[in-house]
């Protein structure tokens, strides 16, 4: 399957639609991602299918004039003279103006599609606001070169150096003997409140796993954003964000390996 955030990204691709940041963001993510190429390459495949052979319909030559002949004969009024001083004059349509009617109608035709099938944009709800802020936390740690402010494979020593820096206590878990280095813990700031940042490797991919008090409960859910996974759950009153280009088999490995270790 393909990505599910990208798919109709790559509706508008095909149709030539994107602005042009989104297209070279697209164009960079189907060199990654096998199955949202293949997603591409059907789509086309697809508009060519469409557009040829039997399945595109060309209207007789002959419609328009038959459909005037149509419309004049249903309504004999058309066809008879107004006086007009001296002159009589005859109320009836030119080709040009037929041919503004058609286009009329045809706008009107795809303005009613318009309001049926395309969705109309909308405010982004609070927790699509808080992915996209922590989304730009994790790529401005890593654009910024500031991973860490205690850089430590020690949970013994990261774990102490929140202490008076935030109200509350993160959990620290070493996760090398798993493949997830432990890079070090920095101070954030996101949901207007400051947070616990811990930094994990996995060979070339750096996680961030955020982390601040929260009163509210929800299942685990894992969204995209630009190439970037991110896994939410909450937990005995915590907030937690896992932020990676990982994919997302392992970082769904890897909250799961912090949630086991969590004490209820």
């Amino acid at each position: 399957m393909s990505c599910p955030q990208n798919e109709t990204l790559i509706h508008g691709y095909v149709d030539g639609e994107l602005d042009l940041l989104n297209a070279l963001r697209l164009e960079a993510h189907l060199k990654e991602c096998p199955s949202c190429a293949l997603a591409y390459e059907n789509h086309k495949a697809l508009s060519r299918t469409l557009k040829s052979g039997p399945f595109y319909f060309r209207a007789a030559g002959d419609l328009g004039q038959r459909i005037r002949t149509a419309l004049v004969e249903s309504n004999p009024a058309a066809s008879r003279p107004i006086a007009s001083g001296r002159k009589a004059t005859w109320l009836r349509l030119s080709r040009p103006s037929w041919a503004l009617l058609g286009v009329a109608a045809s706008l009107a035709l795809v303005a009613l599609v318009a309001l049926r099938f395309v969705p109309w944009p909308q405010h982004p709800s609070p927790d699509e606001l808080l992915a996209q802020d922590v989304l730009a936390s994790h790529v401005r740690s890593l654009m910024a070169n500031h991973l860490t402010d205690v850089p430590s494979s020690d949970q013994h020593t990261v774990k102490p150096w929140f202490d008076g820096k935030l109200d509350f206590a993160p959990p620290v878990e070493d996760l090398s003997a798993q493949g997830f280095t432990l890079v070090g813990g920095r101070l954030d700031y996101l949901a207007d409140r400051p947070v616990a940042a811990l930094v994990y490797q996995r060979r070339n991919h750096f996680i961030n796993l955020f982390i601040w008090p929260s009163t509210e409960r929800s299942a685990q859910k894992a969204v995209m954003r630009q190439g970037y996974d991110l896994i939410h759950w909450t937990h005995s009153g915590m907030t937690y964000w896992a932020a990676s280009d990982l994919n997302y088999r392992e970082l769904a490995e890897f909250v799961r390996l912090v949630q086991d270790r969590i004490p209820p």
